[in-house]
């Protein structure tokens, strides 16, 4: 299993491997965007992402939240000392909050995706979020996929940008800008997938997906050879919750670039709830439960209406709150950016700096704490 982990989840959780991988903008001193540079090799686990201003930091699989903590935190750590001598930060945002393009680093395989979704790849490039990969639990792979998926709503208590550029778009702009604008041309590669009914089902699913995306990269332009080269049927999907065969996980992709504290936390709470699928049988279609003997999911149409209250209105959404309580997630300890920020506003290039400087700062002061999370 790879990626990255989250905090907030104790080591008596269990022992279901978590781990997380988490976006961040990468600043001078003076709040522009630029290059990692030297952070690429300030860390293990630290990588460059495919646009040029991104840093990626991914945790190895890890066995309790604690173990997690350390590791994510001891990662960024190093990577902030780093910063410290190159006169770099880490923001923690969603969205670079920058008007214009975004320049990716020129791979092959960002042109493919560049030639396909058109245009629209221009908001793909302005994104930055968080990966939580869970071990999967043999023969409830399924089971995992679908808990995760009807947790897709918990979003919302990390969403950490309104801003598209400098206008405010609602309370999770990534998942706006990534659901329901880049993949217009492609809608069913890039939004939530109903619930599976086995592994063979979500098979046949990623083989559909794969099919027409090298179709179009072909009517594109794009040699299928190539194409195939650099996309396989997992990696060709870019839907929020996927079963990753590669590294033995469920991966949930929903979450926005945050806090390492919100990350860990999040982390953890989602664990807490795919964990009792160890011993609870799952059940799709009635009142959102989770308990000892059985976890409960709602029809797929109330969790895409969540979905769609999360993304415009965050935590602000008392129906978004009464559903992740259902669903055994406490949002009161949760603060996400998003709703700090939405009161500034549009946004001038001058004070996108210095949000910028400001948020890098929060990061930091973040790492240094390593706040405790719930009894462990």
């Amino acid at each position: 299993m790879t990626g990255g982990a989250a905090e907030g989840a104790t080591s008596e959780t269990g022992s279901m491997r978590r781990s997380v991988e988490v976006e961040y903008w990468v600043i001078d001193e003076s709040g522009r965007l630029t290059d990692p540079g030297g952070l690429v090799d300030a860390s293990p686990g630290a990588e460059r992402e495919f646009v040029e201003p991104l840093l990626e930091v991914k945790t190895t699989p890890c066995e309790s939240t604690a173990e997690l903590r350390e590791e994510l935190f001891g990662q960024l750590g190093r990577v902030l000392e780093r910063a410290d001598e190159l006169g770099k930060g880490l923001v923690p945002l969603a969205t670079p909050l920058r008007d214009g393009d975004i320049a990716d680093l020129g791979s092959e395989r960002a042109r493919i995706q560049d030639r396909v979704v058109g245009d629209r790849f221009e908001y793909v490039r302005h994104c930055a979020g968080t990966h939580v990969h869970v071990e999967q639990l043999p023969g409830r792979e399924i089971d995992q996929l679908n808990a995760l998926t009807a947790l897709d709503p918990s979003l919302a208590l990390v969403n950490s940008s309104p801003y598209f550029g400098h206008e405010p778009l609602g309370a999770g702009a990534r998942s706006l800008l990534y659901r329901w604008m880049a993949y217009d041309r492609l809608p069913r590669q890039g939004e939530l997938w109903p619930y599976a009914d086995d592994t063979e089902e979500w098979a046949r699913r990623l083989e559909r997906r794969y099919e027409s995306f090298v179709t179009e990269a072909v009517v594109a332009g794009c040699d299928r050879e190539a194409v195939e080269a650099r996309f396989t049927p997992e990696s060709a999907a870019w839907t929020p919750v996927k079963l990753r065969a590669e590294f033995g996980t469920v991966e949930w992709r929903s979450a926005d670039a945050a806090l390492p504290s919100q990350v860990v936390r999040l982390a953890d709470d989602l664990v807490g709830v795919v964990e009792r699928l160890d011993g609870a049988e799952l059940r799709i279609g009635g009142e959102p439960h989770v308990g000892d003997e059985a976890v409960v999911l709602p029809p797929f149409e109330t969790v895409r209406e969540r979905v769609e209250d999360a993304v415009r209105d965050g935590l602000e959404s008392d129906a978004v709150r009464s559903y992740l309580e259902r669903m055994g997630i406490d949002p009161e300890p949760y603060e996400p950016l998003s709703a700090e920020l939405r009161e500034r506003g549009p946004l001038t290039e001058a004070s996108a700096r210095r949000t910028r400087l400001d948020y890098a700062e929060r990061l930091a002061r973040d790492v240094r704490r390593r706040r405790p999370v719930r009894s462990d």
